[in-house]
């Protein structure tokens, strides 16, 4: 059986608990990667479950995301849903910095520019120029990745076992 995120049109509780969930299984593995010395993979799951966490919190402000991302959004040729729950279903990466600038945790938005930044070197990598990628340095990924992941489990502390 393959279980899937619910979505939040249908049950936003449930919807908000399996993508913190999701959060913190992402920090797992992007601790394991770093560990081993996947940096790429690593940042790339930091940003994943920055991405779900926000995702999650989301549900919290809907009403207020709801006035960014007014009216509707077709999802199948039968079926649409607010614009706003698609963008908290999705959650797209263009996104990430607005809605956690729309809710105004300074904390949450300093992660979120970190988080983008590791997003973007899981693709570029190192560049000790600096001109395609914003790290020079493994000892700056690292400290980094572990600043998301430390993040994550501190705002979700309540759910871990």
């Amino acid at each position: 059986m393959v279980n899937e995120v619910t979505k939040p049109w249908v049950d936003e509780r449930r919807y908000q608990e399996d993508r913190f969930m999701e959060a913190l299984y992402e920090a797992e593995l992007a601790e394991r990667f770093m560990k081993n010395g996947l940096l790429r993979n690593a940042a790339g799951k930091a940003y994943q479950a920055l991405k779900a966490y926000v995702a999650g919190l989301s549900v919290d402000y809907r009403d207020l995301l709801s006035q960014y991302f007014p009216g509707r959004r077709k999802i199948t040729p039968t079926k649409t849903v607010e614009r706003v729950d698609w963008v908290i279903a999705v959650m797209p990466s263009g996104r990430l910095r607005e809605v956690a600038a729309i809710i105004g945790d300074r904390d949450l938005r300093l992660v979120t520019e970190v988080a983008i930044n590791l997003h973007e070197f899981q693709y570029n990598g190192f560049d000790r120029d600096m001109e395609v990628s914003r790290y020079s340095r493994e000892e700056f990924v690292r400290r980094d990745i572990s600043l998301v992941i430390d993040f994550i489990r501190g705002r979700l502390s309540h759910m871990r076992k």
